[in-house]
């Protein structure tokens, strides 16, 4: 209701308040009216708090200073004070298109001056005072940007709304809200329509404490009045949370009339998409995979440029792994702010098609460790990594997650979105990045996911997130994944995005001790937790360790409908580790990837323990690789399931497989006959194998390295054992 009021207040000209603008003058709207786009905010506490305690103060206000005796008072104060104590800001104009701040008492700011000639930007919306709402950015003319929304009252207040941006321009960003107790920023401006959209503004920051992030604006279409270059424009990030606050919603992304064909390589391996809880292909079928994980870390930043190539995917797919995470570096794409790197794609493209060409699937991973080689680390590019002039210590991995302060600033400004050089926010870079990276590989059904960010830290508030804190996973790692999800769903509508809970050094610990995986909810039916199960060596309890973080990754993941994926484990050469860490993805159903093939460029690892083949450049053979992890990883496991795995579990030498014939997706079971893949490689029963099945028959070849089973008859279940044949049979 008091929105509605506000709206209605009269518009007062400069010359009936003496000193000021116009006292009595009141912004056409407080806050811009959601599109109908646009997705409902959050109802939080400082909306509460806003609907509560804010409006009806807000309303007096207003009721006060546009009525004739508060003019007139008002008058009286101002000019007792010699300054603008109370008032509305004046609206812009052609000759003066910023909206005036507000009485630094009481007041909204004025609203920016909608341009009407083309070229020429929305005014800027004015500052409110104590107690007020910041003007609304003024729409752009033809091919100019919209006016940013004006600040938010510095004690109780509420960004304005950013102005829509002119034909083929940007959105202008919602205004910030520098509150003490209350502030709400403004919604992000959408952008305009034209051969090249415009870009949605960000949504406004909220106030630190009982804030809320204004929502972004929505994109605009590309392709409308001219053909378009470039790629869809992407919607507005939404602004940061405050301690008590909720973080504002993505913009919706544009689209193109006639977009753009993907650069990529058509991919030769059936697609392999989400089907609530599991990963499935196109005939629905369950599809289990089990791999290796290959990042090279070190300029070029190419796998291939560690040697790994063809003969190596041979030797993976000889010994029954379906799947590489292949590792990719945000430095490496954009090595510029806004220049991309093609031909590096290129690179990992061939790579993708080399393992694809023997059966293997690729996961790409944006990959960091200690944010970048500033730290002592990799991932963002040099122009991204800000360390705020603190001290850089060389404590190594992981100590620089802990104890470098200039590594922890610079994760602290990539949370705030802060600019870069060029004006765009951090974490606005990502995501055009993450936008590039899937237009090239979009259509490729050789990638089964975009994994958004590797091990992501909080930076220094680190010490609450140990002790269990929400705010990192919900009001920030959530809406950076939904921001970039949004992007990556402009050009690529069916691969998976993958999503990580926080770095291990700040969740294992709370997980351990039972909390749950702290992530909200992903705005995406088509997604995968993706979660890192290191039990760090610890005797007796490392079993308990890992067996928590799979337990609690399979609850989230059962929570939101999305498949579990054990995308981590390993880095050592002590079996016994690798073992325990596997087994307890197993007994979750996960498929998984171990770290890691190769260890040559690995600064932030363990590159002498790490290795399954010590130099990709050398062939596989030989004592370049290590036996005793190739054969602890080389397990059967069923790749493919004509039906929903129930349990499976390789120990003591025998696979024990059950399932169930129901399709994954609910609507009926397999039909009799249908057949299920398990892989049994050579290192797992050298002297062959048996099988005993009910439910269904072995219809493969004896000792086949491919196991084929196919259902019986009116089969609900099916129970698969394989054992190593006895001595002498």
């Amino acid at each position: 209701m008091w929105l509605t009021a506000a709206a209605a207040r009269r518009e007062r000209g400069a010359s009936e308040v003496p000193d000021a603008a116009a006292a009595g003058a009141a912004p056409p709207a407080l806050i811009a009216p959601a599109s109908p786009s646009s997705r409902p905010s959050s109802y939080d506490l400082p909306s509460l708090f806003r609907d509560v305690v804010f409006a009806p103060i807000h309303a007096a206000v207003q009721f006060w200073i546009t009525s004739d005796l508060g003019r007139l008072v008002d008058g009286v104060i101002n000019a007792v004070f010699g300054s603008y104590v109370i008032g509305n800001g004046s609206p812009g104009t052609a000759e003066d298109p910023d909206g005036g701040a507000a009485g630094w008492l009481l007041g909204d700011g004025g609203a920016g001056w909608n341009s009407t000639e083309d070229g020429h930007a929305g005014g800027d919306g004015g500052a409110a005072g104590l107690l007020g709402v910041g003007g609304a950015g003024g729409s752009g003319g033809v091919g100019a940007a919209g006016g940013d929304g004006g600040t938010g009252g510095r004690l109780l207040g509420i960004g304005g709304a950013g102005g829509r941006g002119g034909a083929g321009a940007d959105g202008g960003a919602g205004g910030d809200a520098a509150a003490l107790v209350l502030g709400i920023g403004g919604r992000g401006g959408d952008g305009g329509d034209g051969a090249q959209g415009g870009r949605g503004g960000n949504g406004g920051d909220g106030a630190a404490f009982l804030g809320s992030g204004g929502d972004g604006g929505d994109a605009g279409l590309s392709g409308i009045g001219g053909a378009s270059t470039g790629l869809p424009a992407l919607g507005g990030a939404g602004g940061t949370a405050g301690a008590l606050g909720t973080h504002g919603d993505v913009g919706r992304s544009g689209r193109i009339v006639d977009g753009p064909a993907s650069a990529g390589t058509a991919g030769s391996l059936s697609p392999v998409s989400t089907t609530g809880t599991w990963l499935t292909n196109s005939d629905g079928q369950v599809v289990i995979l089990h791999g290796l994980n290959e990042v090279y870390k070190v300029a070029p930043y190419e796998p291939s440029a560690s040697g790994f190539a063809a003969d190596d995917a041979a030797f993976l797919a000889a010994n029954g792994f379906t799947v590489v995470r292949l590792g990719i570096i945000w430095s490496a794409i954009e090595p510029e702010p806004g220049v991309y790197n093609t031909a590096y794609l290129a690179s990992i493209d061939q790579t993708v098609q080399t393992l694809a060409e023997h059966g293997i699937y690729t996961i790409i991973d944006m990959h960091q460790d200690n944010y970048s080689e500033e730290f002592q680390g990799e991932g963002a590019p040099l122009w991204a990594s800000d360390g705020g002039g603190r001290p850089n210590p060389s404590n190594g991995f992981p100590g620089n997650y802990f104890t470098n302060p200039a590594e922890q600033h610079a994760w602290d400004v990539f949370w705030d979105n802060a600019a870069a050089a060029d004006g765009l926010g951090l974490q606005d870079h990502v995501t055009q990045t993450w936008q590039q990276v899937a237009a090239y590989f979009s259509g490729n059904t050789d990638i089964i996911g975009y994994e958004v960010i590797n091990e992501p830290f909080s930076g220094s508030s680190w010490p609450a997130d140990v002790l269990g804190s929400r705010f990192f996973g919900h009001q920030q790692l959530t809406p950076f994944y939904n921001q970039v999800i949004a992007a990556i769903r402009s050009v690529d509508s069916v691969t998976p995005v993958w999503i990580e809970p926080g770095n291990p050094a700040i969740s294992e610990i709370p997980t351990v001790l039972g909390l749950p995986v702290r992530l909200g909810t992903i705005d995406d039916p088509n997604t995968v937790l993706s979660y890192h199960g290191y039990s760090g060596g610890i005797p007796v309890i490392g079993g308990f360790i890992v067996g928590r973080l799979a337990s609690a990754s399979r609850q989230y993941a059962n929570r939101h409908d999305m498949p579990v994926f054990l995308t981590e484990f390993g880095a050592t050469n002590d079996t016994s580790v690798i073992t325990t860490e596997m087994r307890a993805g197993d007994r979750i159903r996960a498929g998984w990837v171990e770290w890691a093939y190769s260890g040559v460029g690995d600064v932030t690892g363990s590159p002498e323990v790490e290795w399954l083949v010590r130099d990709p450049a050398a062939a596989p053979v030989g004592d370049n690789v290590n036996a005793a992890t190739l054969t602890t990883l080389a397990e059967p496991y069923a790749q493919t399931i004509s039906g929903t795995p129930v349990s499976y579990a390789f120990a003591d030498g025998t696979y024990d497989l059950t399932y169930s014939t129901e399709r994954a997706d609910g609507s009926g079971r397999f039909e009799p006959g249908a057949r299920t893949y398990v892989s049994v490689p050579d290192l797992a029963f050298p002297d062959g194998y048996v099988v005993t099945v009910s439910g269904g028959q072995v219809v493969s070849a004896p000792d086949a390295r491919i196991l084929v089973i196919a259902s019986g008859a009116a089969a609900d279940t099916v129970h698969v054992v394989v054992s190593a044949a006895p001595a002498g049979g």
